[in-house]
């Protein structure tokens, strides 16, 4: 397929409960729906399968954890296919004894490219967010994936506070960075911490001349309310399109990835790093 400079991205941003078979109805929907607004790439929420369980310590949640590939993949594999669109989907993975929150990359033709693995997992139990409880350190560094649509690179969540992964795979290729993400305020809205949110991955954008999205969820999940307001932007930080802070919609924004050497033709940030 030759590569084309336009890329439609999908962001689907939904409130999740702990159905998973609805969860995965409702995302399926979702897909189908956007793929027919034209949408090349399509990329799910952090955990899109469940509820955000990581706000307690229960051996019982590790039987979520599935293998890859496995049953997601095979869900999502030939929907990719059958509507040519690339996929980004996080999943709850289990590699032996091993458990770890991974992003996956499926192709247009439908072929699983492979895997990353969160690297920086939050230890924070007190603001809800004990992730350490039931993930390893992340083990596969930052890999690229040469999809149909253009290079992607993948992080999740709280890799977003830290520039070393956005900088490791601008410098390997990517044109992209997603992040499936599940974020949002401890019971109390505070939107100083959503700005700072927003503006740390304009950051990475600008740093390092690539276009960056991000795909959070939203609704009430116990402690946290998952502010939502999904967003991509441009090489030079600018927002080509933002989602609501509270409801479920899909955000479709068109990527010129054209402007990645314009922009950096200006702003060398990377090739001077």
């Amino acid at each position: 397929m030759p590569k084309r400079n336009k890329v439609s991205v999908g962001l689907i941003q939904m409130a999740c409960t702990e159905d998973s078979e609805g969860n995965l109805k409702k995302i399926v929907d979702r897909i189908q729906t956007a793929s027919s607004r034209g949408v090349h790439v399509i990329c799910l929420q952090e955990l899109f399968r469940t509820g955000y369980f990581c706000q307690e310590e229960k051996k019982e949640y590790l039987r979520l954890a599935e293998s890859i590939p496995g049953p997601t993949l095979e869900l999502l594999s030939p929907l990719a296919k059958r509507n040519q669109i690339v996929i980004v989907a996080s999943i709850f993975e289990k590699d032996e004894e091993r458990y770890f929150n991974t992003a996956v990359v499926i192709d247009a033709d439908g072929r699983f490219l492979g895997k990353y693995r969160k690297v920086h997992i939050p230890d924070d139990l007190k603001n809800y967010y004990g992730e350490s409880y039931y993930f390893q350190k992340g083990d596969l560094g930052y890999p690229i994936f040469k999809t149909s649509y253009g290079t992607v690179g993948l992080q999740v969540c709280y890799d977003q506070w830290f520039p070393e992964g956005a900088r490791a795979l601008a410098q390997a290729g990517a044109e992209i960075i997603f992040y499936p993400t599940a974020i949002g305020y401890n019971n109390t809205p505070n939107e100083i911490e959503r700005d700072a949110w927003i503006t740390v991955q304009r950051g990475h954008a600008i740093s390092n001349g690539v276009f960056v999205a991000a795909c959070n969820r939203v609704g009430q999940e116990n402690h946290i309310n998952f502010w939502g307001t999904s967003f991509v932007c441009d090489p030079m930080g600018k927002i080509l399109g933002k989602a609501s802070a509270d409801k479920e919609e899909t955000l479709i924004v068109e990527c010129d990835l054209s402007r990645i050497e314009e922009v950096r033709k200006d702003w060398p940030f990377l090739r001077e790093c």
